[in-house]
């Protein structure tokens, strides 16, 4: 018997943050975040979420957040979001 398994990205999605000012650049209404989740599968059939992984990123500066770096603002955003 064979066995297809593995991990496979989700669907991506995207917040917008209009109501945050960037700490790098100090401009208002110019962050989006992105939450991208991990699936373990089975037959291509995801199963259970492994992983999600969040970035937070600026239009004006082009300045990336990773989550360690997040500010209580943006960690507010996703908890509200999802």
């Amino acid at each position: 018997m064979i066995l297809f398994f593995g991990i496979r990205p989700g669907k991506t999605t995207t917040i917008n943050m209009n109501h945050l000012i960037c700490s790098h650049c100090n401009q208002p209404n110019t962050l989006s975040g992105e939450s991208n989740p991990n699936y373990f599968h089975l037959f291509w059939i995801p199963l259970y979420r492994i992983s999600t992984t969040q970035v937070v990123s600026c239009e004006h500066c082009k300045r990336i957040y990773f989550k360690n770096e997040f500010t209580m603002e943006m960690k507010q955003a996703f908890e509200n979001y999802g």
